[in-house]
């Protein structure tokens, strides 16, 4: 594990008893001709439904949405009808969760405000796809779509390809973890996904861009997920259970010497993630990683230190990764098997894994769960995801 600092760093303060509480997720459509403001604001519905806290007593707001265009959150806060003392708009795709939690924490614990309502949302009408990666970001409108590289498929193919050839990664490996993903959002009740999926089906998958294979690629619909972000003593005083924020790290643009990505931005930080937690990789109960290819899953067991670079092959070979298992990892079934709701999908494992050690997962609940880990990745160019990031949190046991 690394920690590299800056010569100007110094220890960063703990988060305070910081809590993340009330955990939506709003069941996904494959498509939906209703607005992505639609979404958010069901979501912000569920916040205040759920927690008890009235809307006009959130002084926070902190959005992520690829559809809200050209709305901003400032537009969502009117159109909603939030007066805030805090805003933000965090546009980084899969890391777009995590990220701006970690940054409602800190407002929260300065005083800033006292209750941030953190929404990722996307709606996914037909045919509104292909905008939104025409418009994702200047590189691919200049460098990847005009060549009529649709999405991400081909440039994860080529990160797949290179990883697979270095480290000695099979199909049947990446495989393996599809395949404990779908096993577990069998028992999601919210999951897209409504069928097993078996290893030879997995296999014999039709190609979209070789490595990658139809089970390899998330599926694009509409939906949203949230959380709000107080102290816990706020938590308290409303008879919410929270979920404490033991420790988060985020990096952007790392390890760009590299000629096509190995890792990500968490080896740079993740000492730092589990000193500040006062954990290491053992004490974690369950692990959510981000999702959108299951390579992308076996280069974060690594890079987050449950086994050494290059080991995830074995890894994965030697757990169970399933609910039950003995490495229990993306326990809704992930965004492999319950969808890819835009910036939504950022939040999906952070609102699992704030389940899992409150005890209210329901039917993926692993037993005895105090500790979780989550991470988070996006902003894809055409070698490498610019962003990382990863939180740890605890349960009132833990």
């Amino acid at each position: 594990m690394t920690n590299r600092m800056g010569k100007f760093s110094i220890d960063r303060r703990a988060y305070d008893d910081v809590v993340i509480t009330t955990p939506v997720s709003l069941p996904y459509v494959r498509f939906s001709e209703q607005s992505a403001h639609w979404w958010i604001g069901r979501a912000l519905r569920a916040l205040v439904d759920g927690s008890g806290i009235e809307a006009r007593d959130i002084d926070g707001f902190c959005l992520s949405s690829f559809t809200t265009a050209p709305d901003t959150a400032i537009g969502l806060a009117e159109h909603l009808g939030l007066s805030v003392r805090w805003l933000d708009h965090v546009p980084l795709g899969g890391a777009s969760g995590i990220t701006g939690v970690r940054r409602a924490a800190r407002a929260v614990q300065s005083g800033d405000c006292d209750v941030v309502a953190c929404i990722g949302a996307d709606t996914n009408q037909r045919g509104s796809f292909g905008n939104t990666l025409a418009n994702f970001s200047r590189f691919s409108q200049d460098a990847v779509y005009p060549y009529g590289a649709g999405g991400t498929n081909a440039s994860f193919a080529l990160i797949a390809r290179n990883y697979m050839e270095q480290f000695n990664v099979s199909r049947e490996d990446l495989g393996r973890i599809a395949v404990a993903q779908r096993s577990n959002a069998m028992k999601n009740p919210n999951a897209l996904m409504k069928e097993p999926l078996t290893l030879d089906q997995y296999m014999n998958a039709r190609p979209i861009a070789d490595p990658i294979h139809l089970f390899d690629c998330v599926m694009p619909c509409a939906g949203a997920e949230a959380v709000l972000v107080m102290r816990q003593d706020t938590a308290r005083a409303c008879g919410i259970a929270g979920a404490r924020l033991r420790s988060s790290i985020e990096r952007h643009n790392a390890r760009s010497i590299d000629p096509m990505q190995t890792s990500g931005g968490w080896v740079e930080d993740v000492g730092e993630l589990y000193s500040m937690a006062g954990v290491g990789p053992d004490d974690i109960d369950v692990v959510q990683t981000y999702d959108d290819y299951p390579v992308i899953c076996m280069m974060q067991m690594e890079d987050l230190g449950f086994c050494r670079k290059g080991e995830g092959a074995e890894f994965v070979r030697s757990h169970d990764l399933r609910i039950e298992g003995d490495f229990p990892h993306n326990t809704s079934g992930g965004q492999l098997s319950c969808g890819q709701a835009g910036a939504g999908g950022s939040y999906v494992g952070l609102t699992e894994a704030v389940r899992q050690v409150l005890g209210t997962a329901g039917d993926t609940q692993v037993k005895g769960a105090n500790l979780a880990l989550a991470s988070g990745f996006g902003m894809m160019t055409y070698t490498r995801g610019l962003s990382s990031c990863a939180v740890i949190l605890s349960g009132e046991g833990a």
